[in-house]
């Protein structure tokens, strides 16, 4: 056997496990990936001549694992359609995988799920306050010596001595602030996306 072939065979395998790995993309963009990839380390592999089982070793060592290879790719294309749809859920999944790369993808996540869980809370306590106008808003409560500022969204008794810091104005605040923060959220969300897609070893590739 030459070592074209195995150089070939080498090559083959990679981008077996590689279209393996990405099963869970549509099968015609999976192999749009997979004849990108192949010319990549056909040309990669032959840039000094015949293409030889070493050069073919090298780029694919450079690719890395063909696992996390695909796991880039998924990544990117959870990342396209969260940029189309502006979905809240699919920036919240994209940021997720995010999350599982690097402690900066942590700290969006948490920056994020705490902007929509605010957002919400703002929301559905100016909602709910029609509903219970005795228990639901923005509330000081008594804390032994101290007082802390609560947002409640009226399910139970608020505790003796307890203060409505905004009354009824809780509902066009509520309402105001709190689908501003959600859109807020959702922008600085795909404003990451958008940057980490610029950023992504896979554009190189």
């Amino acid at each position: 056997m030459t070592e074209v072939n195995v150089a070939q065979r080498k090559i083959e395998k990679y981008l077996q496990e590689l279209r393996a790995a990405l099963r869970a993309l549509p099968a015609e963009q999976a192999s749009d990936i997979v004849e990108e990839l192949r010319s990549h380390i056909v040309e990669k592999a032959a840039a000094n001549g015949e293409m030889t089982p070493v050069a073919v070793d090298s780029v694919i060592t450079d690719l890395g694992r063909p696992e996390d290879l695909a796991s880039l790719y998924l990544t990117d294309d959870l990342q396209v359609r969260a940029l189309a749809s502006r979905s809240p859920l699919l920036v919240l999944r994209s940021l997720f995988r995010w999350a599982s790369l690097s402690f900066a993808g942590c700290f969006v996540l948490m920056s994020s799920l705490l902007g929509y869980f605010v957002a919400a809370a703002l929301v559905y306590s100016a909602l709910l306050k029609p509903i219970h106008p005795r228990t639901a808003g923005l509330w000081m409560i008594p804390d032994g010596a101290d007082y802390e500022i609560s947002l409640r969204l009226g399910f139970g008794a608020v505790p003796a001595g307890s203060r409505d810091l905004l009354g009824w104005w809780i509902v066009p605040i509520g309402l105001t602030v709190g689908i501003g923060l959600f859109l807020l959220t959702s922008q600085c969300g795909l404003w990451c996306i958008r940057w980490l897609r610029r950023a992504s070893p896979i554009a190189t590739h």
